[in-house]
């Protein structure tokens, strides 16, 4: 059995090396024919598409998506990044022709600020494979693994931005993996870059375990102290709790992100398969599921919060029909925001009022009351749009926004931007007792529409509060159900047979899975880890102790990390409640040898702009041209740097450094933001702790073309090896990189200077 498997795999990648080598940048997809009947059959006869235009929509659906790239707003170095993309990058892209196709320089997406996002007519494919691009794709590469840069379909962008993010806020992901939207998240709260513990922070939070940890690279790539991951099915995610004032009080978010999993009809561009395996029962199958995660988190969402919920499909039983059974549940509590001029030079479609329903058989209702008793378990009352006009008119359902891919050349989605006036109405009726009444939401959200009131008080404790997850209801299940895979029925019968009753879908019982992981420990004030740190590094006294945390209860504490207070605050007193995958920023790592210079940890390159500001020792100040010499020479003698960080160098012992660029505003041809990077002070050299991405990266800002060694074909054979491995692999061998102290023999990039510099 084991050798046949084997020899069918071998046989389907022998036939797939066959179609790359022989046909051109599109190969691979040939066998797959871009075309579903029933798929236009449907969406003809629903009218989404304006008239004249379902020929013009249906060839965009059969071209390949465009890539779309987005440079990391919140960081410092995000204009120099640009600048670099301007002047070399894509100058050198725009006269190009590949297979007879010529390449359009990027241009800017018009509807995202500070020209931040950009988007050619390049395919991924043609990225990848194609020779003449070969610096561009190890550019994204690079700058992708720092941090930098990040490679996202320009739809996906859309939602964080609807969201209106501010520093203080406190952000739920309902359903957050891979992780591109989360990233934004993070980006917006750490606005200024000046300010290393935002009073606010992201929980982002998805279903499956596995996916939990490609969401930990993900955010690990912006090295924030705010994010933290968990691991939950959004439809019933537990309520937490906070300390305020010395009393427990519930935590309601401001903002919450709710990119539900859908049939994704809207991603055929770039999901070759959906096109095969399209049909009308996907959507039913989910929608019941949909309404469940967005009820969860209208529970969730503070009063005066904004809730966006999103899809990348175009069926308005995902899309609408929840939109509309949310609103009706809510009776006033919601209302559809009006976000037409949030982004100025985004084509979309308006929301519509009504819509009809079909099976994979091609039977067409278009209200409840047609629908055969056999099938009410696939079909439920709220797929359908409300029949009274004035109810469907007070929903302003036209208020949603979809996204159609040939108006502005990009994926399908749908967007709906929801604003909390109210508690949800079952708050209200069913008020739990409680002998010490909580404060109002106010104390979370500092929001003065939510002043305290009888049904504030009862809004404290939502439909399905941990202490409720075991409470049995109609249709309540005791599996806990996966987001992504949905069997048929399973999805309607729990949502469906509450639809008579205003209430929420009904409480399943919690059920934590996946890996084990380990404890989250903070340490207290007077550890004796901070004795030596303490006098070492000159810590300030304004440095929060108590935010400093480890992953172990016992034995020699190899790592430590640091969140902010308000995400300590979660952690505490909620470590029975939810199961965390990640948090925290590594800030210092254990080093064997450094107990003997004073200090056993050593500074950590990830924290480094979080902790710096707290460090009033061990800083070197440096040159740009000190920083070529630390990037690409791998123990530089202390004789290599410049007079005045050589004469600082030596006053300092061996150990752990900080090695500080400050910019000079009256320089322009230098990098204009700072530069931090971690090194060690050896006996008569000197280094930096960087990975080699961030070395690339610093190097490129500095006007230094990097690219790899051509030297004999191991070396480009290893990197395209670590290309195709899977995210998590790479991410815990650039992890691995760091943590030996030691950078492989990729460290010393090979480097071409430009016309002014030098080879060091």
């Amino acid at each position: 059995m084991g050798k046949r498997s084997r020899q069918r795999q071998k046989n389907q990648n022998a036939g797939r090396d066959d179609r790359d080598s022989n046909a051109g940048w599109g190969a691979g997809y040939a066998d797959i024919v871009k075309e579903n009947k029933l798929f236009e059959h449907y969406y003809k006869e629903q009218g989404l598409v304006p008239e004249g235009e379902f020929e013009e929509f249906m060839e965009a659906m059969r071209e390949p998506l465009p890539a779309t790239i987005r440079i990391t707003g919140y960081k410092s170095h995000a204009k120099e990044i640009l600048h670099c993309l301007k002047e070399k990058y894509f100058r050198d892209i725009q006269e190009l022709e590949i297979d007879g196709q010529k390449i359009e320089a990027p241009q800017p997406l018009s509807w995202y600020p500070d020209e931040q996002a950009w988007h050619t007519n390049m395919s991924r494919k043609i990225i990848r494979k194609s020779p003449l691009l070969e610096k561009f794709h190890q550019f994204l590469i690079s700058e992708t693994e720092s941090g930098n840069i990040s490679r996202q379909e320009a739809v996906s962008m859309i939602p964080p931005l609807l969201l209106k993010i501010e520093p203080h806020h406190k952000i739920l992901d309902m359903c957050a993996a891979p992780g591109s939207k989360t990233a934004q998240l993070i980006e917006m709260l750490h606005s200024d870059m000046e300010v290393p513990f935002p009073e606010g922070f992201v929980i982002a939070n998805d279903v499956d375990n596995k996916r939990c940890y490609l969401l930990v690279h993900q955010a690990k790539r912006l090295n924030s102290p705010c994010i933290m991951v968990v691991n939950h099915d959004a439809s019933c995610i537990p309520t937490l709790q906070i300390n305020s004032d010395g009393r427990k009080d519930i935590l309601f978010y401001d903002r919450i992100l709710c990119d539900v999993p859908c049939s994704g009809d809207g991603t055929m561009r770039k999901n070759i398969d959906v096109w095969k395996k399209w049909t009308t029962s996907n959507s039913l199958h989910l929608h019941g599921l949909q309404l469940r995660i967005a009820v969860r988190g209208v529970e969730q969402l503070a009063v005066g919060g904004r809730m966006v919920y999103s899809t990348c499909s175009l069926n308005p039983i995902e899309d609408e029909a929840v939109i509309a059974a949310l609103l009706e549940k809510s009776e006033g509590s919601l209302e559809l925001a009006d976000a037409s001029a949030d982004l100025p030079g985004l084509k979309w479609m308006p929301g519509v009022t009504s819509w009809k329903l079909m099976t994979k058989e091609g039977q067409w209702y278009s209200d409840w009351s047609e629908v055969p008793k056999s099938r009410h378990t696939q079909i439920r009352p709220t797929m359908f749009p409300p029949k009274d006009p004035e109810k469907v008119a007070n929903l302003h359902l036209q208020r949603c926004m979809r996204i159609l891919p040939h108006h502005q050349n990009t994926g399908g989605f749908f967007v709906a931007v929801l604003v909390k006036k109210a508690p949800m109405p079952w708050n209200k009726r069913y008020p739990k007792l409680r002998t010490n009444p909580l404060s109002s939401s106010s104390a979370q959200t500092g929001d003065p529409s939510a002043a305290s009131s009888p049904a504030d008080a009862s809004s404290l404790l939502p439909e399905g509060t941990p202490e409720e997850v075991e409470e049995d209801g109609p249709g309540g299940k005791t599996e806990v159900e996966a987001e992504h895979e949905v069997p048929p029925g399973d999805s309607q019968e729990a949502g469906g047979k509450q639809d008579s009753v205003c209430g929420p879908p009904p409480s399943k019982k919690l059920r934590l899975f996946g890996y084990k992981e380990d404890p989250f420990v903070f340490l207290t004030e007077d550890d004796p880890v901070f004795n030596t740190i303490q006098s070492f590094y000159d810590l300030s006294p304004s440095f929060p102790k108590l935010n400093v945390l480890t992953r172990t209860h016992e034995g020699k504490k190899r790592h430590l990390y640091m969140v902010s207070k308000e995400l300590r605050n979660v952690l505490q007193n909620n470590s029975e409640r939810m199961k965390v995958i990640n948090t925290g920023v590594k800030v210092w790592s254990r080093n064997s040898d450094g107990a003997e210079f004073g200090c056993a940890f050593r500074l950590a390159q990830e924290g480094i702009y979080t902790l710096q500001p707290y460090i009033r020792s061990r800083i070197i100040s440096v040159s740009v041209e000190d920083i070529k010499v630390l990037l690409t020479q791998e123990n530089p003698f202390l004789s290599k740097l410049e007079d005045n960080a050589h004469a600082q160098a030596k006053q300092l012992g061996m150990g752990s450094i900080v090695l500080k660029y400050i910019p000079n505003p009256n320089n322009p041809s230098e990098p204009q933001c700072a530069i931090q990077l971690c090194g060690w002070r050896g006996k008569t050299s000197i280094r930096a702790f960087v990975p080699r991405n961030e070395r690339y990266h610093y190097l490129r800002m500095l006007g230094v073309e990097v690219f790899r060694d051509r030297e004999g074909s191991g070396q480009k054979k290893r990197d395209g090896e670590k290309e195709g491995k899977e995210e998590e692999e790479v991410a815990v061998e650039n992890e691995a990189e760091l943590e030996n102290g030691a950078e492989n023999e990729s460290s010393e990039p090979t480097t071409a200077c430009s016309n002014k510099e030098t080879k060091s």
